[in-house]
């Protein structure tokens, strides 16, 4: 007969020494005939030095107290930071980095190979988290992602680069979800909003810091420096994580932790969990981006590779989703995703990430085709990351105070689509404010957007669902990132070519200054007056083709965005509030 289980369930309250009774849900999306095991309660108050707080006073239902919240997620915090700065340097770097290494072609693969790795990584950071521990999973995010910058740092090659990239989006990946999950693990959902904020202000500082500071070193140092400038701060975040993460994990241990799912490893060695993790389902997934990626960054859609790659896509992920159909856990649960607000939370993370990377990694394009410098284009990105600071804490709190989202998510979810409308009418006479104006709104717009479609996912489920919801939400967010900019970078190069070809065509020597201002930003600068203004002409005009298709991608996020539906906002873990009938 097997033993009562000692985890912590929908219904049990995680650091609390006995559980409360409550009744069940049915409003709440639930995997088909499974349910977690009844709790019991712990035989004392104590929560082992190795995987939880210390909580010989014990601890209420409502999470542990704001400062030793302070402490647990301080390593959270900076990883988080860390997390955001490189993405805004390599934003701002990408264009130098890809005329280092001849091949403007490296700017969209600088991102891409980043984000297929997050892809691959993402949604297994639930999994890995529940066997080896939160911390764990934190220190090893922050110690594979210093790698990979290191080797970014390093790298003599194009095919090094984008190697780097890959092992730091691997580490990255891992850095958001268990965020997510330590969060999750600790705080009701009424109370995250507002420590989700606070993560979102660390955010957004990161960004902000990050574009100019890229710039910056840019100039002075050379862009290899702004990797290794990330080591000290990737040591903090290990050291502060290995200090003070310390929650109720190790699912189903024998000294009780949390169950993020249905509860079928309860008991199991950590072989047999590893077992069942869902790595055919990360393979398939990532080789499904990977063929897609080879197909959009080729250029020439009657190419072989386009031709081989574009179709074996396509069947790849149809194998993907019959696999996670029928898989017991799947990196992303196709039967959760038949509920309407997870659905169409996870639908708006994709398209909005879309149309917001592709914004990132071309709108610095934009700029220096301009004749701005790469400092002046850093501070140009700025305005978004300040505004996901402002908004990450201020969605907090109004969520917090009245407990609701939706018509807060339609509310920003407008200002996301207004933004990208003032962006699709970009020229190379606009003035010089709007963009601030527009990146700006996308942050309010972007940052409003995850905070709340997240809140409504995660209030959509029952609690043993959540890492699991977690995990296919950055699923979507990190393919989403890699689709954007390939879409984007396809855009660009097709219509490019056309542009370039079109007013150049004619001319002496047009075909060797087409194939350097291709692969080479810089290159523009050194060119006659006359011919000058036609490549900028040529720029200006395909990177508006990119703006209005990424304004297209916007409107499917606000359209998906209006389909999730108001779920109470508890203030306790185990969703009994005090004014509850």
């Amino acid at each position: 007969m097997e033993p009562p289980s000692t985890s912590a369930e929908e219904n049990t309250p995680l650091l609390a020494s006995s559980p409360r009774p409550t009744t069940p849900n049915p409003s709440r999306a639930t995997l088909p005939n499974k349910s977690p095991p009844p709790s019991a309660p712990r035989e004392n108050n104590d929560v082992d030095n190795d995987s939880g707080l210390s909580t010989p006073d014990g601890l209420s239902a409502d999470g542990p107290s704001t400062a030793r919240l302070l402490l647990v997620l301080s390593g959270v915090y900076v990883s988080a930071f860390l997390a955001a700065l490189d993405s805004t340097l390599v934003a701002t770097l990408a264009s130098p980095i890809s005329t280092s290494f001849s091949s403007l072609s490296l700017l969209s693969w600088l991102a891409s190979a980043y984000f297929v790795a997050n892809a691959a990584s993402q949604p297994l950071a639930g999994r890995l988290t529940e066997i080896y521990g939160r911390r764990a999973g934190m220190i090893f995010a922050n110690v594979v992602f210093g790698i990979g910058n290191l080797m970014c740092a390093m790298a003599k090659s194009e095919q090094a680069m984008i190697a780097g990239r890959v092992v730091a989006g691997l580490g990255g990946g891992v850095i958001g979800p268990t965020a997510i999950f330590i969060m999750s693990d600790l705080i009701p959902l009424r109370r995250r909003s507002m420590w989700q904020g606070t993560a979102n202000i660390c955010f957004g500082v990161g960004s902000s810091i990050g574009g100019p500071l890229g710039g910056w070193i840019d100039d002075h140092f050379g862009w290899r420096a702004a990797f290794m400038i990330q080591m000290p701060l990737t040591l903090l975040a290990v050291v502060l994580s290995l200090l003070f993460i310390k929650t109720p994990e190790n699912s189903g241990g024998p000294k009780g932790g949390r169950v993020e799912d249905e509860n079928p490893q309860v008991g199991l060695t950590k072989l047999a969990k590893w077992k069942r993790i869902d790595f055919t389902g990360a393979f398939l997934l990532v080789a499904t981006l990977v063929a897609f990626l080879l197909a959009l960054t080729t250029g020439d859609w009657t190419s072989p590779l386009v031709l081989i790659a574009l179709p074996l896509s396509f069947v790849l992920a149809l194998a993907f989703i019959y696999f996670e159909r029928f898989h017991a856990e799947p990196i992303i649960p196709v039967t959760l995703l038949l509920n309407r607000t997870i659905l169409a939370a996870c639908l708006t993370n994709w398209f909005a990430t879309m149309a917001r990377f592709g914004v990132i990694f071309y709108l610095p394009l934009y700029f220096l085709v301009q004749g701005y410098s790469v400092t002046a284009t850093g501070l140009r990105l700025v305005p978004e990351s300040v505004a996901i600071g402002i908004t990450g804490f201020g969605v907090g709190l109004i969520i917090r105070q009245t407990g609701r989202y939706y018509l807060l998510n339609a509310a920003v979810s407008a200002i996301f689509l207004l933004s990208l409308a003032m962006t699709a009418t970009l020229s190379a006479f606009t003035p010089s404010w709007l963009p601030f104006i527009s990146m700006f709104l996308l942050g309010v717009g972007y940052c409003g957007q995850l905070t709340t479609t997240l809140l409504a996912a995660l209030a959509a489920i029952d609690h043993h669902h959540h890492a699991v919801i977690t995990s296919a939400s950055y699923a979507f967010r990190s393919t989403g990132s890699t689709i954007g900019i390939a879409v984007a970078n396809t855009a660009l190069q097709t219509r490019l070519t056309t542009e370039l070809n079109r007013r150049l065509g004619g001319r002496e020597g047009a075909e060797e200054v087409i194939r350097r201002v291709r692969s080479s930003v810089d290159a523009i600068k050194d060119l006659p007056e006359e011919w000058r203004n036609e490549v900028v002409a040529a720029y200006m005009a395909s990177l508006q083709v990119v703006f209005v298709v990424l304004l297209g991608l916007g409107v499917l996020a606000t359209i998906c965005s209006l389909l999730v539906k108001e779920h109470k906002l508890y203030k306790t873990i185990d969703r009994i509030d005090d004014d509850e009938d």
